[in-house]
């Protein structure tokens, strides 16, 4: 699942590992909010449509009020969904301004198409994948104890779509476990609907990311998937070229790789994305 193509350095980085040190708060959530965005009171209100992996939800959602507080001219809508699912929506010419993915598979590929703008594209965060249980479930610690008889239904993402899904398949069928599991396993349209299954008891388990985990008072976390088994799960974010608001989306872009949105997404779980080989 590791692209091809070598990302720009990640900005974020030294901001976010500052976050999780906890090193202060950003305030208003000024800082690189304004980059490139025209400015004047008398300047029309422009909508940003931002299509973001699903797992990103809560932190998006999150500093949303601060920066439109500080970009008063930007309204920012949110379609929220399945990367893969994202990703044809742009490629059949659905309106987007910003596309943040969940792998960079998906991301590399609208590069490929010259959809997304290279010089305002790169790695913004890094995630876990991890196996969840209903709460109060015991007996499951290990992927091998998803093949045993306490584990009826494992409900993953859409291995095609769903990044969480892709990268819990590799990890399974590296551990040689993909085959046998199969037939028990019910698949979700992202990695929230997942979530959904284990936390109604449709599911006994399965596999999201530790920031969607962490969300969850029905579900807790069984174990981590060991990261070896996979490729490194990142988040890449970028500027479509059909955008009709480039230097409001590229405002946006950079917030997203400020000391305010740093620490909106530690707060949530994330961590900062190494730079991309």
């Amino acid at each position: 699942m590791i692209g091809k193509k070598k990302r720009l350095a990640p900005l974020l980085l030294p901001a976010l590992a500052a976050a999780l040190a906890g090193c202060g708060h950003a305030g208003s959530g000024s800082e690189g909010a304004t980059n490139g965005a025209p400015a004047g009171p008398d300047r029309a209100r422009v909508e940003l449509v931002v299509s973001a992996a699903a797992s990103l939800t809560d932190a998006l959602t999150d500093l949303k009020p601060a920066f439109e507080a500080a970009n008063d001219g930007i309204a920012l809508t949110y379609n929220f969904g399945a990367s893969g699912t994202l990703q044809k929506q742009i490629e059949q010419g659905a309106p987007a301004d910003v596309f943040l993915s969940a792998s960079d598979r998906n991301m590399d590929a609208l590069l490929d198409q010259g959809l997304v703008d290279p010089a305002r594209e790169g790695e913004l965060l890094a995630n876990e994948l991890v196996v969840v249980v209903p709460a109060g479930t015991t007996g499951v610690r290990t992927l091998a104890d998803l093949a045993g008889g306490g584990v009826k239904r494992l409900a993953i993402g859409i291995p095609e779509s769903v990044p969480a899904g892709g990268y819990a398949k590799e990890a399974l069928t590296n551990a040689g476990l993909w085959e046998k599991l199969q037939p028990k396993t019910v698949q979700g349209k992202d990695v929230r609907q997942v979530l959904q299954y284990v936390e109604t008891g449709n599911a006994d388990a399965g596999f999201v990311y530790k920031t969607d985990a962490l969300t969850s008072k029905k579900a807790g976390i069984a174990f981590a998937v060991d990261p070896g088994l996979h490729a490194p799960i990142r988040y890449p974010g970028g500027v479509l070229k059909a955008s009709k608001h480039p230097a409001e989306a590229a405002a946006f872009y950079e917030y997203l790789r400020s000391r305010a949105a740093a620490d909106a997404f530690a707060k949530y779980g994330f961590s900062a994305a190494e730079e991309r080989k």
